[in-house]
């Protein structure tokens, strides 16, 4: 039977040749962003499997999907087909949620600085939302009322204090993260316990580590905190208040192999050893994984321009820099990624008998650090090969940095599991006369008109 990595990385081959012979990608195309269909929905699979294995029969659980990962509506509609919800964070992302047809009951808003107006928004259309500070929380109550019954499950964030991991931004339990009521404070216990004894609507409790460089036994860590506390607060209350316990995602991703690790199961059984309680049917569950779903089916492919030396270094300059690959140029010890080389046509260059060449590759931004590699070893690089960009599904598409006011490529689903690679269009390749538009053309004498 054919491993995942392996099957993975066949499509991979089989769509970079196809991309080349469809036009996506040449000349006047000079960069493309693919996602891999087939591997979108077996993540999706292999999450519900893995909480369907835990979880008491009949326990609701949402697996709502942190849009921030891929704020593009097709792939938000293609994970609500398979399943998921939605984590919004901000307007724009729960405008995309609505738009790509999911529903207010598989929506959770979680934001550290929403205004009256989501707050208010979210209630009239009966979203989920977790408070993160008690400001928020009073804020909240000003518009909940006196009803007993509010028109969406509300619910408050705490910070377990657990501690971080190998890249401090990614790490949202540390002693001084900006997220949720820190529990460890002077006090904060105490007021957290006494805010649902005082709010008989506030009925969820939502904790969430972080995501790429934890590991997973500090999540599950941070979990049982969130856990224990919701048993105390329904112990001090009298009846189970907290009836739902939101604990968010942030899965790690391998970008070393095309090896899927770690896995949604393992999490899922670690998660049962720690905190045996969470599954035995008395909480809904809500999760919130964003990268781990995406990462691996993505593909960025872009066009060397040139092929040049400095210093006695090769260096291939690309259409793939840091508008796309952002992190892994500002922060290239914590988000590397993988680099494949192909020729014109699509074909891998390490099939053609080249040598390996310490080379970097660099993208088109006017900045000297503009590199998605430095000093990496690959087939040497010409005028009008290609690279590959691997892991990059995730943050990678959505989240443009607009320097040099470089446009947004244009995004594209693949199937290549039958016999033909087929296409479909997830976003259009931003037009220069879009960017002229966003950028205040309309607006042009504004400034002169002034005095």
């Amino acid at each position: 039977m054919t491993s995942k990595p392996v099957a993975m990385a066949t499509r991979r081959e089989r769509t970079v040749r196809a991309a080349v012979e469809q036009g996506l990608l040449g000349p006047d195309q000079p960069v493309v962003g693919l996602l891999d269909v087939a591997g979108i929905r077996a993540a999706a699979a292999e999450l519900r499997a893995a909480f369907e294995e835990v979880v008491t029969p009949g326990t609701p659980v949402l697996h709502a999907f942190a849009v921030k990962a891929a704020a593009l509506v097709p792939v938000l509609r293609l994970l609500a087909d398979e399943g998921l919800g939605c984590e919004v964070a901000s307007p724009g992302e729960l405008a995309l949620a609505r738009a790509a047809g999911v529903t207010p009951d598989r929506i959770v808003l979680d934001s550290p600085a929403k205004t009256p107006a989501e707050l208010r928004e979210a209630l009239d259309l009966g979203i989920a939302l977790n408070a993160d500070n008690p400001q928020e929380l009073d804020r909240l109550g000003a518009l909940v009322g006196h009803r007993a019954d509010p028109p969406a499950p509300l619910g408050l964030r705490i910070n377990p204090q657990v501690g971080g991991g190998s890249i401090d931004a990614m790490s949202t339990a540390t002693a001084t993260s900006k997220f949720g009521v820190a529990l460890q404070d002077p006090g904060a216990r105490e007021w957290v316990v006494r805010a649902f004894t005082e709010r008989p609507w506030l009925t969820r409790l939502h904790a969430h580590v972080g995501s790429q460089g934890c590991p997973l036994e500090l999540m599950a860590a941070g979990i049982r905190v969130a856990y224990e506390l919701a048993e105390e607060i329904n112990g001090a209350v009298g009846r189970q208040q907290i009836d739902a316990l939101d604990i968010g995602g942030g899965l790690p991703v391998n970008f070393a192999s095309d090896e899927i690790t770690p896995s949604y199961r393992e999490y899922a059984q670690l998660l049962r050893t720690t905190v045996p309680g969470l599954f035995d049917g008395r909480y809904k569950l809500v999760t919130e994984f964003g990268r781990s779903l995406l990462a691996k089916s993505g593909l960025v492919l872009a066009r060397v321009e040139y092929a040049k030396s400095a210093g006695g270094r090769p260096i291939a300059v690309t259409h793939a820099g840091a508008q796309l690959a952002t992190r892994t140029v500002f922060a290239p010890d914590a988000w590397p990624l993988r680099v494949l080389a192909y020729d014109a046509e699509g074909r891998p260059k390490a099939e053609t008998g080249d040598g390996q060449v310490s080379q970097d590759i660099a993208g088109p931004c006017c900045f000297a650090g503009d590199l998605v590699a430095r000093d990496r070893p690959l087939p040497e690089l010409a005028a009008g090969d290609l690279v590959g960009l691997l892991d990059t599904g995730a943050y990678y598409f959505s989240n443009h940095f607009a320097y040099n006011s470089l446009p947004r490529p244009g995004v594209y689903g693949f199937d290549a599991t039958g016999d033909q690679v087929r296409f479909a269009t997830v976003r259009e390749p931003q037009t220069v006369d879009e960017i002229v538009i966003e950028s205040g053309a309309a607006h042009a004498l504004g400034l002169s008109r002034l005095r």
